[in-house]
């Protein structure tokens, strides 16, 4: 039975572990567990970033969405005016076309003959073919002017986009 504590010591030595052995256990747990803190705080520093270019990225989204609209809000506006100015002219036009034609309409009721009758019939359809086309060419140019002014900021807009997304591409 003396051999017996003997074996148990020996057996007990065989399984404990050496104060050596433990420190590197311990040693190797510890640098495993600093390695995964490293990691978990790469990671989540890398997560935050990715995460804050995603913010930025949304807000100068939102921003440009922004812009989009208050330049489609500016060209409607630019656009609403405009009409009423065209319209007011056109209505100043035909306005004055028919105070034309009344004018002539009085002088052919006092006319004493056929000939003073087709002079004055003459002299208004010229005038008026006259007027009716410097006034239509007027027209025109104030819609062609409407239509440059009215999508200025749609137009300024577009060619921000394409600046802006053609960026990243070439980058």
């Amino acid at each position: 039975m003396a051999s017996e504590p003997r074996e148990s010591k020996r057996a007990v030595a065989l399984v404990a572990p050496t104060v050596a052995q433990r420190a590197q256990a311990k040693a190797f747990v510890e640098d495993g567990a600093n390695q995964a803190r490293m990691t978990m705080e790469k990671g989540m520093e890398q997560v935050t970033k990715t995460a804050e270019g995603f913010f930025k990225a949304a807000e100068e989204a939102a921003e440009f969405g922004r812009g989009n609209i208050e330049a489609v809000t500016k060209s409607a506006q630019l656009f609403a005016v405009g009409f009423q100015d065209i319209g007011k002219q056109f209505f100043a036009v035909t306005q004055a076309l028919t105070d034309h034609a009344l004018e002539s309409a009085k002088a052919l009721a006092a006319v004493k003959s056929l000939k003073e009758a087709a002079d004055i019939q003459a002299a208004f359809a010229k005038a008026s073919l006259e007027r009716s086309m410097s006034e239509a060419a007027k027209l025109h140019e104030a819609t062609f002017k409407l239509a440059e002014t009215a999508y200025a900021p749609i137009t300024a807009r577009m060619t921000l986009a394409a600046e802006k997304f053609a960026k990243p591409l070439a980058a």
